[in-house]
């Protein structure tokens, strides 16, 4: 094996490993290694040390075999110390190298969910934000990596609106960042053909999932929503309330390209839902139109001149979700219970 071949003597080589244990044995004193900050902080020290020795010295990849075992026999009640791991350090605090960011941000989340992201995200604004969003949503490593492959990132954000114009600052921004483009509705056993109400009866069936690819602070309020005008019958394909822009959110959707009179027909639902629904501190509703297709130059004509936040984005039927996903998110039952225990009464 590797470490057979190691020299007996290598220049540098004790005076770092006694630096290590010193470092290691500080950090079992100031904090216990189960408080995931004080472990985090430490494996980064570790890695850097380790970096910066062997770029200095041209040490090549033997070395941290022998850490390894020099490490492990130092501290054998301590996991962590595979040559595997002491390659994630490097790794890690090479990846970090503002240590603001990384006590800040980086050190709260715990190691399994760093070493995904240091696995699968190489651009450190990327990097930055996937650390930014498990802190504030509270993401188990399963979920993280769900929203890493579908390139949550790149699609966050990126759907036709006319919020800017329709609605204010900070309420424009914060909308914008809710709203992805396209939405991916990968756990649906639906082929590309799937007509607009068995897509909306799937997406109630798969309530959970649904909501995790809408985004937090989604609350599902009903599926072909009742509103009566004048005497006449009309239905909304899915209507949320959204808790961090306290409104509410109709999304409609259309299993063919993008037409003009879609929005209209969304401003309509956006002006009867505030009139029969929106109470005296809700923000405006906000409208979603979901299509199979998107024309953007089309799109951003037919919002131009309406008065209603409009966002418009398309969504893609693709492959199943994993089924390790299941428990992450409340049952239909918790969320139904949630429903009911707020007053989404018409106003009187």
């Amino acid at each position: 094996m590797a470490e057979k071949n190691l020299p007996q003597t290598i220049e540098g080589y004790d005076r770092l490993l006694k630096g290590l244990k010193e470092r290691i044995r500080q950090a079992q004193v100031q904090a216990a290694l189960s408080v995931n900050q004080g472990l985090i902080l430490l494996y980064w020290q570790v890695g850097r040390r380790i970096s910066e020795e062997m770029n200095r010295r041209g040490w090549g990849a033997n070395v941290v075999v022998r850490l390894s075992q020099d490490l492990k026999s130092a501290f054998p009640e301590m996991k962590g110390f595979s040559p595997r791991n002491l390659r994630y350090m490097r790794s890690f605090a090479e990846a970090y190298a503002d240590q603001q960011f990384l006590q800040q941000s980086v050190a709260k989340i715990p190691w399994g969910h760093n070493v995904r992201i240091l696995d699968h995200v190489k651009k450190d604004t990327e990097r930055r934000w996937y650390v930014q969003q498990t802190i504030q949503h509270g993401w188990s490593r399963e979920v993280l990596v769900l929203q890493i492959e579908s390139r949550l990132y790149q699609r966050q954000g990126k759907a036709i609106s006319n919020f800017e114009q329709t609605l204010p600052d900070p309420q424009s921004d914060l909308a914008n960042q809710v709203l992805k483009d396209p939405y991916a509705f990968d756990f649906l056993s639906l082929d590309s053909a799937a007509h607009e109400r068995d897509i909306e009866r799937s997406l109630v069936d798969h309530i959970q999932r649904f909501l995790l690819e809408l985004g937090i602070g989604f609350a599902f309020v009903g599926r072909q929503y009742h509103l009566e005008v004048a005497e006449q019958d009309f239905y909304i394909d899915l209507l949320f309330y959204h808790l961090r822009l306290r409104c509410f959110v109709v999304v409609e959707l259309k299993a063919i390209e993008f037409k003009p009179e879609y929005a209209g027909k969304m401003n309509f639902y956006l002006s009867v839902v505030d009139e029969l629904l929106r109470h005296s501190d809700d923000q405006p509703s906000i409208g979603l139109i979901l299509c199979k297709k998107q024309n953007k130059l089309m799109a951003e004509y037919a919002l131009r001149d309406v008065n209603k936040p409009i966002g418009i984005s398309e969504f893609r039927l693709t492959e199943a979700l994993p089924d390790k996903l299941q428990g992450q998110l409340p049952t239909i039952e918790e969320l139904e219970a949630e429903l009911e225990s707020k007053q989404f009464q018409p106003n009187k």
